[in-house]
């Protein structure tokens, strides 16, 4: 167990302020009320900062349709008036632009997020990722006993606002704007000063279960860490991480409504939170809690004992065997895996380019059987009944031990022409019998390949540079030990060095536990160690020290990840080419930057 030292929070690390926050007002005006069937006819946006407009943004578009005549009464806008227009490919690139770095705002948001992101997706662009922030949600949390409905044109009565709402896009973006500014005054009261207080403040739900469960959110900081829902026995119920734990435990009071957390309420009696300095801390710990504690109510992180590993034996005729620890006797391991039957996916993988044998009994050098069914269709070289000779059958497990250890091409590139040749014969069910393998294979060699280096390579210790909220810098610092986490802190910029060579005192008294030479990692570590890799191999990343020395590149391994996402991406079904599903792209959403305070890391 390690401990930070007390850190007193400072005002970035509570949240977002709201004045801080740059917010775009966004109304659109459309042909109807389907996303998937109608088009935009025109975008009206405001720009906000700090209470004062910034900017604007304006345009018509050609929807590509006829506007209908009761839409065209509503609106104002004619086929005429359109006509000339450019098209939504002309305009998005230059909105999503205005939208840069920014929250959105909108009344009844889902209509016009909904029409902006299938525009997106009918030009191949990614959805909108920025934060969203709904009046009308709102509204209907602040005001709903002081009006009739809430509806933009009556909350812009209730608010007395310049601009009347007429149905154009950037007039009503401007009422909106009033509006919003309004309902920021009223959710004041409520204690609502950051974003992130915003938008867990419009999902808050008023039924007595979730009323009666609200006072478990007193007393959790706006700070990063882990929670626990703890039942009347002491019983730890559920476990998470969170960025913003007061934020995050309130929003099990609004919008799920899953029987799950419903459940899940119902038990809890009281909350407990550890801070961490740094979200990577966070993830670490709350793993760590896991696997501990086994909650009830979590899914992932409780069985780490169920991983096994694929052996390549160190025998006469070696053979993959499925094992559950790996030792340093000579023999080749793949993992950990998940589970045996993602082993066993692996190991036929291999065995439908490589015939090793299958048979458990020891071959000697006089041993003889009969030959089994496998040899007679071809798919075991047979050292049982002599008809191979120790030299034929070392070099193919020369291939199975490179594509276990070293280059996996000579697994991969038939497997990948077995699979395009099954495609183009139209034999689907067989093709997808091959990616299915080729798909465990790759990513177990992946991740092997990634994972191992840092359980062999000592005490690591690294920084990358992260922004407060209100844009300073900072630095955060990560210590390991054969590829478990020891401590992590935040700096500013000037005491790097410092507090890097703190790290590596700390890191070197806690000595390397898990480091085991020349073996894979640990069935209970392999969780913890994906995080710290994570980590090490995002944008910035300095490396400070590592003790045995530290390799993350493998060969192939570019190929070989981009194959594994592919793969991971292809559509399930049979019906396809599956040629033609393993060459869909996907694109990789950029990385996450967070903030955070102090710690305590379990063991």
């Amino acid at each position: 167990m390690s401990f930070t030292r007390p850190h007193q929070p400072s005002f970035d690390d509570l949240g977002t302020p709201l004045h801080a926050t740059t917010f775009v007002v966004v109304d659109l005006e459309t042909t109807g009320g389907s996303p998937q069937q109608c088009g935009i006819t025109e975008f009206g946006a405001v720009k906000i900062h700090g209470g004062e407009v910034i900017g604007e943004f304006q345009s018509l578009v050609d929807p590509g349709q006829s506007i209908p005549a009761s839409i065209s009464a509503l609106t104002g806008i004619t086929d005429a008036m359109v006509a000339a227009r450019p098209g939504v490919e002309a305009v998005l690139p230059t909105f999503l632009e205005f939208c840069r770095g920014a929250v959105l705002v909108a009344h009844n948001a889902g209509f016009d997020i909904g029409f902006l992101n299938a525009a997106l997706a009918r030009l191949d662009y990614p959805r909108l990722d920025n934060p969203v922030v709904c009046t009308a949600a709102l509204a209907r949390r602040l005001v709903r006993d002081e009006v009739r409905n809430c509806k933009l044109a009556t909350l812009a009565e209730l608010f007395r606002c310049r601009t009347v709402p007429i149905h154009r896009a950037l007039a009503d973006a401007r009422a909106t704007v009033e509006v919003f500014h309004g309902l920021l005054e009223r959710a004041g009261s409520f204690g609502v000063v950051t974003l992130e207080d915003l938008t867990a403040f419009a999902k808050v739900r008023n039924t007595p279960l979730f009323a009666s469960r609200r006072s478990l959110v007193d007393g959790l900081p706006n700070a990063p860490g882990v929670y626990a829902f703890t039942g009347g026995t002491g019983e730890i119920l559920y476990i998470g991480k969170a960025t913003d734990l007061r934020a995050r435990v309130r929003s099990y009071f609004g919008s799920d409504d899953r029987r799950k957390i419903v459940d899940l309420l119902k038990e809890s009696v009281t909350v407990q939170h550890w801070l961490c300095p740094t979200p990577l801390e966070a993830a670490v710990t709350e793993v760590r809690l896991i696997h501990a504690h086994r909650p009830r109510y979590n899914r992932r992180s409780k069985t780490p004992q169920h991983g096994v590993y694929l052996k390549l034996t160190n025998e006469r005729f070696p053979r993959l065997s499925i094992v559950r620890e790996a030792k340093a006797d000579g023999a080749a391991y793949l993992g950990p895996l998940p589970s045996r039957g993602a082993a066993v996916l692996v190991a036929e993988a291999v065995q439908d380019v490589v015939p090793l044998r299958r048979c458990t009994p020891r071959i000697g050098p006089r041993t003889r059987f009969p030959a089994c069914a496998l040899a007679e269709m071809g798919r075991c070289l047979s050292p049982c009944d002599g008809s191979v000779s120790p030299q034929r059958y070392a070099e193919a497990v020369a291939v199975v031990t490179a594509a276990l250890t070293g280059d996996p091409t000579g697994v991969v590139a038939p497997l990948q022409a077995r699979l395009h040749a099954l495609a183009r014969q139209g034999r689907f069910e067989e093709a997808a019998a091959v990616r299915n393998r080729l798909q465990a294979f790759a990513t177990a060699v992946w991740r092997t390949r990634r994972l191992t280096p840092m359980v062999t390579a000592g005490v690591v210790v690294a920084s990358r540079p992260v922004r407060t909220s209100s844009g300073g810098a900072a630095v955060e610092v990560v210590a390991t030990a054969g590829g478990r986490l020891v401590a992590t802190t935040r700096c500013r910029p000037d005491d790097i060095d410092t507090t890097a060579d703190q790290l590596l005192q700390r890191a070197a008294a806690a000595g390397e536990p898990g480091l085991q030479a020349a073996l894979p990692v640990r069935p209970e570590d392999a969780e913890e160690v994906e995080l710290v890799t994570r980590w090490l191999e995002g944008r910035g990343v300095v490396l400070h020290h590592a003790s045995a020395g530290l390799a993350l590149g493998v060969a192939g391994g570019r190929q070989l990840a981009a194959l594994q996402v592919r793969l991971s991406r292809v559509h399930r079904s049979t019906g396809r080419p599956a040629s033609e599903l393993a060459a869909k792209r996907t694109r990789r959403p950029p990385p996450v930057e967070h903030l955070a305070v102090s710690a305590t890391l379990p063991p």
